[in-house]
């Protein structure tokens, strides 16, 4: 299965991929884990462009298609040859976030990110993807802002955020919410049952 992790800055997503990670591998589960941008020689590149804060006259159309290359190359390369040998797939952001901050909070709309990642996806769409359901605002942990998208306005945040509430509404129950917990433990738990719900793990 291709299993998705999204979520808006500071609400401990990189925390819980890394408890599910630990939590697969304690229960003999294989998965291959990959992130976006990156998780390719050359996806990676594309990543250190787009994020690097001195890229600051980068316009929301240039943003957009650099997370779509990097997001073919992705595809392409690791996770539709995992998909295809019957491997679990885990991946840290993907079309979804493409929806979030640029279709909704750069305001380039939904229809321009799904024709540019048309190409992109290769019909490579997750069977589930867990939504990690806090507003940047009510974040538990504060954000470093050190790349070019988390020092970005609380209102461009504010934005990302309704952008996920809108596809969410409209996935057919593909995005799993979660409202996490001040424990950790408590919302990994939350995870982990929703997703042998959703037969992704055991």
């Amino acid at each position: 299965m291709f299993v998705t992790f999204e979520g808006c800055e500071g609400v401990g997503k990189s925390t819980q991929l890394n408890m599910l990670k630990e939590y697969l591998s304690a229960t003999g589960q294989e998965a291959v884990y990959v992130r976006e941008p990156g998780s390719t020689r050359i996806s990676e590149k594309i990543r250190s462009v787009i994020l690097d804060p001195a890229n600051t006259e980068m316009t929301a159309e240039t943003e957009a298609l650099l997370y779509a290359a990097a997001r073919a190359q992705l595809v392409s390369e690791v996770i539709l040859p995992a998909l295809s040998a019957g491997k679990t797939v885990i991946c840290d952001r993907y079309v979804d976030s493409s929806a979030a901050y640029q279709g909704y909070a750069r305001g380039l709309g939904i229809d321009f990110v799904r024709r540019i990642n048309s190409y992109a996806l290769a019909n490579a769409m997750p069977d589930v993807t867990v939504f990690i359901d806090l507003r940047p605002s009510d974040a538990f942990r504060s954000v470093r802002r050190e790349d070019r998208l988390e020092r970005e306005k609380a209102e461009f945040h504010d934005k990302v955020y309704e952008g996920y509430l809108a596809q969410a509404s409209t996935s057919n129950g593909r995005f799993v919410m979660i409202k996490p917990e001040k424990d950790k433990n408590e919302t990994h738990r939350k995870i982990i049952a929703a997703l042998r719900e959703k037969g992704a793990v055991k």
